[in-house]
C-alpha cells in the first residue's frame, strides 16, 4: 500500500527520491559528497517545514493513517492487558476499547477511541465514532476502576460521536453528559491524553480528568474545521481559515489553559516514530500518576471541578 504523502511534504519526498536514485549509481560513480549535501538539505528542509506548520497542516498530521492508535499504545505500554466489553444495556461498541493492564507494574484502567487502518477495519470500528453504548461502556469501566481504587487513563482520537439517528434514539447526548458528570466526581486519578483527533463532544465524553495531556501534532476542538467552515461559509473550502480561528493546536490550548502538558513528537509526526511516541507517553504517564497518587480523593475531585469550572471564564 502506497504511503500517504501530504501536500506540504512533497518537497521533502522529492529530494529523498533523488537521494535514493543517486545511491543506486554510487557504486560506479563517486558522488558521496553530492549525496551528503542533499541529505543535509533534506534535514534542514524538514526542520523548516515541520517547525512552521499551519493549524490545518497539524490537523492533517493528526489524521495520518499510520499514526499510533489506542491499541498500539496499549500494546506498547502495558503488560497483561485484559480488554473488557459491553455496556450491560445494549451492546459492545468497537469504537471505544478499554480494560485493565499494568503500567510499570501498577494496574491502571486504560480507555480510548479506536480507528481502523483500512476500509474493513474502519467499518468494524465505525471510523472511531462511538455510539451511546461506547460511552456507557467507558463509564462502566471507570466505575470498575473506582471500585478497585485504580487510576484511569483515557486516550482521545475521534472525528466525533456517531451522528446517526439510531445513536440519537439510544440517547447519545445523555450518555456523553452523564460521563462528564460522573468523571468530574470519580474518586481516582484520571489522566486524559489527546493522541490524535479530539473532536467535539465525541472526544469530551471521555475527556474530563485531573491532567490533560496532548501530543504535539494532535488537535482538540468543539468542532472540526470542515464542519465549522460548512456552518459559517456554507462550504468546506474555508477549512484552513476555520482551523486558524478555532485555535485547536497543542500550543494554543496550553496557552488557554485547556491542557496541562504537551508531549513532543518525532520530526514529521508520530507516524515517523511510533515506538518513540509510545515510550514518551509511558514515561509521561508514570511521572504524572506518581504525583496524582499522593492526593486524597476529596482533593482530586475538588481540584478537578475547579479546573474545569475556570475554563471559559473571562472579564471585561
Amino acid at each position: 500500500m502506497a504511503k500517504l504523502v501530504l501536500e506540504f511534504e512533497r518537497p521533502i519526498i522529492e529530494l529523498e527520491k533523488k537521494i535514493e536514485e543517486m545511491r543506486k549509481y554510487s557504486d560506479n560513480l563517486d558522488i558521496s559528497h553530492e549525496i551528503t549535501t542533499l541529505e543535509k538539505k533534506v534535514d534542514q528542509l524538514k526542520k523548516n517545514i515541520y517547525s512552521n506548520l499551519t493549524r490545518w497542516q497539524k490537523v492533517q498530521l493528526a489524521r495520518h493513517p499510520d499514526r499510533p492508535y489506542t491499541l498500539d499504545y496499549i500494546e506498547g505500554m502495558l503488560e497483561d492487558f485484559i480488554e473488557l466489553h459491553g455496556d450491560r444495556f445494549h451492546g459492545d461498541d468497537k469504537a471505544i476499547v478499554g480494560g485493565f493492564g499494568k503500567l510499570n507494574g501498577e494496574t491502571v484502567m486504560v480507555i480510548g477511541h479506536q480507528k481502523g487502518r483500512d476500509t474493513k477495519s474502519n467499518l468494524y470500528r465505525n471510523f472511531g465514532m462511538p455510539n451511546p453504548e461506547g460511552y456507557r461502556k467507558a463509564l462502566r469501566l471507570m466505575h470498575l476502576a473506582a471500585k478497585f481504587n485504580k487510576p484511569v487513563v483515557t486516550l482521545l482520537d475521534t472525528p466525533g460521536a456517531y451522528p446517526g439517528i439510531e445513536a440519537e434514539e439510544r440517547g447519545q447526548a445523555e450518555a456523553i453528559a452523564r460521563n462528564l458528570f460522573e468523571m468530574s466526581h470519580l474518586p481516582v486519578p484520571i489522566i486524559v491524553v489527546i493522541i490524535g483527533e479530539g473532536a467535539s463532544g465525541g472526544a469530551l465524553g471521555i475527556g474530563v480528568g485531573d491532567r490533560i495531556l496532548m501530543f504535539e501534532n494532535a488537535w482538540y476542538s468543539v468542532i472540526a474545521p470542515e464542519s465549522c467552515s460548512s456552518i459559517l461559509w456554507r462550504s468546506w473550502e474555508y477549512k484552513e481559515q476555520a482551523a486558524e480561528a478555532l485555535k485547536l493546536t497543542a500550543e494554543d490550548l496550553l496557552s488557554l489553559g485547556v491542557i496541562d502538558r504537551i508531549i513532543p513528537e518525532p520530526v514529521g509526526g508520530a507516524h515517523k516514530g511510533p515506538k518513540q511516541c509510545i515510550e514518551m507517553l509511558k514515561s509521561t504517564l508514570t511521572e504524572e500518576l506518581k504525583k496524582l497518587k499522593k492526593l486524597k480523593p476529596e482533593k482530586l475531585i475538588s481540584q478537578r471541578v475547579e479546573k474545569f469550572g475556570k475554563m471559559g471564564a473571562w472579564k471585561e
